[in-house]
């Protein structure tokens, strides 16, 4: 039995974490779940999006399965997000993206795994007013972050038998920041003979993965570049609906879709949960639930090669359906 807790989120949020449980409880693996909330709707009641209790559950289950929540822009609270990622130091970032046929793109056998350092850089959230007239935002990477998230990647890919690691860095303009950043990554290649390590300018890199995306295989990058390329990642196989994510630190895990809210269709019964599916697969792996990570995953292929899927893939399912096919997948 493994304790989750569950934070539906805004929007569609309840609608595809719910499609996600459903599919996590079919595959016979046991769960009790600690439903949370998590968002907008939160201010009202708790005076922060992020409620205490829901902090508080994280802390015990160790273990999230989260929805979307909106962040606005401009102003207003922070992201819940990278709260999430500096409370518990979930300082790695796991993005896939991987061709899945019958999904429409531009682009066939791209298997390409982002792994993006999650708790530094611009996205520290490290910023203040000059006067009225001038903003000013601190970047900082440090040689612990740079480290662990380096040997991350590489430790990834000899587990996943992938062969290269490409670090994505702007070096040649910030060069203390993306400087220590590309030194410290080098110098943790060479502890990984077998593995081909290879760096790349980041305006080059988005160049190069338009053109040659079956080129690459494991990109690790400093927080912002990574946020930026792992999306350009999911347009290369068919969209955020189908771009599962996980961020793991040192004893605490969450697990989320890339995706937002979607308001404009929330209840209606429309939302694509693939995406969520996917993460909850992601967490079985995480979990060691090899076995019921692939049977998620074959049904989930087997459904798109099958053209029976939701309206934003070209399909004429809506949410419960879909979540009833997987399942019914799942049991043949």
């Amino acid at each position: 039995m493994y304790n989750v807790t569950l934070i539906p989120g805004d929007g569609i949020g309840p609608e595809v974490t719910g499609a996600a449980r459903r599919v996590l409880e079919a595959t016979g693996v046991k769960f009790d779940w600690d439903i949370q909330q998590a968002g907008e709707a939160q201010i009202a009641i708790h005076g922060s999006p992020m409620p205490e209790e829901t902090m508080h559950s994280i802390e015990r289950t160790k273990l999230a399965l989260k929805g979307p929540v909106n962040t606005p822009k401009g102003g207003g609270f922070r992201s819940v997000n990278v709260l999430l990622r500096q409370k518990f130091d979930l300082y790695a970032n796991l993005r896939p993206a991987k061709t899945i046929p019958n999904i429409m793109s531009r682009y066939e056998n791209v298997d390409i795994v982002v792994v993006r350092e999650n708790t530094e850089d611009l996205y520290a959230g490290i910023e203040h007013m000059v006067g009225e007239d001038a903003a000013e935002s601190i970047k900082i990477i440090t040689r612990k972050g740079c480290e662990r998230i380096a040997r991350f990647a590489f430790d990834y890919a000899v587990k996943n038998g992938r062969k290269k690691v490409t670090a994505v860095h702007k070096a040649n303009i910030m060069k203390c920041t993306d400087g220590l950043f590309l030194k410290v990554v080098g110098e943790v290649a060479k502890e990984y003979p077998a593995i081909q390590f290879e760096d790349v300018i980041v305006d080059a890199m988005c160049m190069k993965l338009v053109q040659t995306p079956e080129n690459y295989d494991v990109l690790v990058l400093p927080n912002l570049y990574g946020d930026i390329v792992s999306d350009l990642c999911a347009g290369l196989v068919g969209g955020l609906g189908i771009a599962p994510g996980a961020n793991i630190g040192v004893g605490c895990s969450v697990f989320e879709a890339i995706h937002g809210g979607a308001p404009d269709i929330a209840g209606k019964g429309i939302a694509n949960p693939t995406a969520v599916i996917l993460s909850g697969a992601m967490m079985l792996r995480h979990l060691g639930e090899a076995a019921a990570a692939d049977k998620v995953e074959s049904a989930i292929v087997a459904l798109i090669q099958r053209g029976e899927v939701t309206r934003d893939l070209g399909g004429s399912l809506g949410t419960d359906a879909f979540t009833d096919s997987v399942i019914r997948e799942m049991a043949r």
